[in-house]
């Protein structure tokens, strides 16, 4: 049986990895929060993994807070990125294989066609910068690790950009909302099938483990605008949406404008689907 360590369980991502688990009897799902080890603790964690063996770890532990970052570095740079440097330093004297999350923020979203994974890297803000140390720092550490970054996720769980439309239009009359910022809205359901999908090819099906970085998002492109239009339409809610510029509506980070990213790799690779972003918001309806 194939024994798997999902940490971060208890945000969008891990919450649907649990959800999904379900499904798959024939591998052991462990799941941690920061309630059951503080992985930021080298001791806690070593002595953790010294006790436990596990075949993967999906690490969807993260500090995700992006505006709060760029006062919080120190914060920022444990979670993201030396946290997940000793992930790595663990996990490879245990021979086990990590896939990782990351982000689109990884870019300075300056492009004008989808990144694809060797595309120049040059975050703009601390949140980008610490995950991208962090991706760094794990493949140092384990080369036998498969980084996939993502972007724009929503659920059902969690705080997302979904669930505050839905909130937000209930009790107003007006939305200004941004359209000036291009990329793929992605379910984080989607993305929790493709990694365990990753982990049955391998097992199951006789597919190589393939380490490195790879991308997956659903299909498609939107601007917030788009989206939000969407989310309001599926959930019957009647409120004017006015478009608006990034310029009207600052933030501390800055956001990537064009965060669209390639998933030919990914597909070709491991055989993975990668549904349209308003297929997969209509599951939410």
């Amino acid at each position: 049986m194939t024994k798997i360590l999902v940490t971060g369980a208890d945000g969008q991502l891990g919450s649907e990895i649990v959800k999904l688990s379900r499904r798959f009897s024939n591998m052991k799902f462990t799941f941690l929060t920061i309630d059951n080890l503080d992985l930021t603790d080298n001791n806690r964690v070593s002595d953790y993994f010294s006790k436990h063996s596990f075949d993967y770890l999906i690490n969807c532990a993260a500090y995700t807070a992006v505006d709060k970052a760029e006062s919080d570095r120190e914060a920022a740079q444990e979670v993201n990125s030396s946290m997940v440097g000793l992930l790595g330093e663990i996990t490879a004297k245990s021979g086990t294989r990590v896939i990782h999350i990351s982000t689109d923020y990884v870019f300075d979203g300056k492009a004008h066609f989808p990144y694809t994974e060797d595309a120049s890297t040059n975050p703009a803000s601390v949140y980008g910068k610490t995950k991208l140390e962090g991706e760094e720092l794990l493949m140092r550490n384990n080369p036998q690790s498969v980084i996939i970054r993502t972007a724009w996720l929503y659920s059902s769980y969690g705080n997302n950009f979904v669930k505050t439309m839905i909130r937000l239009g209930k009790e107003r009359d007006e939305m200004r909302v941004v359209q000036d910022q291009i990329g793929s809205p992605t379910n984080a359901a989607d993305l929790a099938e493709a990694i365990v999908t990753i982990i049955y090819r391998v097992e199951e099906e006789s597919y190589k483990f393939v380490p490195g970085v790879f991308h997956y998002t659903n299909e498609g492109v939107a601007s917030w605008y788009d989206f939000a239009y969407h989310i309001f339409d599926l959930a019957k809610i009647d409120v004017t949406i006015v478009p608006v510029s990034s310029d009207e509506y600052p933030t501390p980070a800055p956001r990537p404008f064009y965060s669209v990213l390639s998933k030919q790799k990914i597909r070709s690779v491991y055989d993975v689907d990668t549904p349209h972003w308003y297929a997969s918001l209509c599951k939410l309806f």
